[in-house]
């Protein structure tokens, strides 16, 4: 699971007040929205195939989102695009990443699964040198270091033969959540470089993962009852709500102030882990962590996007 897979741009152009404060706690807000997404998933994991949740988490997510849209006056000339293909290519690796993140958090703790999605960054930071000439100094150099650290501490208790095999597996679709993410962002980048809209990215997104979850349908879904029905709903509110407090915090504050608190969904995890799995946090946990936390700050921009 990703802010990837869940996640928006965030980019905004204009904002005419700066509270630095509010902005903050909006973006604390957007982790913990984010966090119980990931424990909506987490409970439907054993009982509802995995295109089943991505379907209604993206299309209830569109409820939330086209509010906003229409709140924020770019419903509905704001979805217009001159770069359908682009959003296609976009919709598609965004989607497949869902699916591997929503597989991960089956297979590991949910402290587990969120804390790989944040190798996103510092993948991205790669791609964005590779195909988008981005400059990859020192900083970034040293972000991307610690997040292969990261990595390295975490598979080592695979290496080793100490996790069982579902628990490889779960490290391994979280690897490719990771990049199938860093991937999504860089044409996230090139879509708004080329003038595309922030909402219009976001709303096509959730359209596009809609319908690959809908084509999931010939292989058999299940008939949810109440209980399951209530989180299906909650998962695409959640995810809605993610994006929304997301952009609003970026009107105000800047990024750099920001940046500090987006990592909060892993304390976050970790707590709803324990409270409703009895999930403790393992010992690659606890050592790869700080690395990939520290390495994905570092490895990040601190410019607003």
């Amino acid at each position: 699971m990703t802010h990837a897979a869940s996640k928006a741009p965030s980019t905004v152009v204009a904002r005419p007040e700066t509270n630095e404060t509010f902005g903050i706690t909006l973006r604390i807000l957007s982790t913990i929205a984010f966090a119980l997404m990931g424990l909506c998933v987490k409970a439907l994991s054993d009982t509802l195939p995995l295109g089943q949740i991505v379907f209604f988490r993206s299309a209830v997510a569109l409820l939330p989102l086209v509010l906003f849209l229409w709140w924020s006056g770019g419903w509905p000339r704001g979805l217009l695009t001159t770069r359908p293909f682009g959003h296609v290519a976009r919709c598609l690796m965004g989607a497949l990443a869902m699916f591997t993140s929503f597989a991960t958090i089956r297979l590991l703790p949910l402290a587990e699964a969120t804390m790989l999605s944040y190798l996103s960054p510092v993948l991205l930071a790669l791609l964005g040198w590779v195909f988008l000439k981005e400059r990859l100094n020192t900083r970034r150099i040293g972000g991307v270091m610690l997040g292969l650290a990261g990595v390295a501490a975490f598979c080592l208790p695979a290496f080793a033969g100490v996790l069982p095999d579902a628990g490889g597996l779960g490290v391994a679709l979280g690897l490719v959540t990771a990049m199938l993410t860093a991937g999504a962002l860089i044409q996230v980048r090139r879509l708004t470089l080329l003038g595309e809209s922030a909402g219009a990215i976001a709303f096509w997104f959730a359209v596009g993962s809609a319908i690959c979850g809908l084509a999931t349908l010939p292989w058999g879904w299940v008939w949810p009852g109440a209980a399951s029905l209530a989180l299906l709903i909650g998962t695409g509110l959640a995810g809605g709500l993610v994006h929304i407090l997301m952009t609003l915090s970026f009107r105000h504050a800047e990024a750099s102030a920001l940046a500090p608190f987006e990592y909060m969904s892993v304390l976050w995890a970790v707590a709803l882990g324990f409270a409703f799995f009895a999930e403790v946090p393992s010992l690659a946990f606890l050592l790869a962590g700080p690395l990939i936390l520290v390495g994905a700050f570092v490895a990040r921009s601190c410019r607003p996007r």
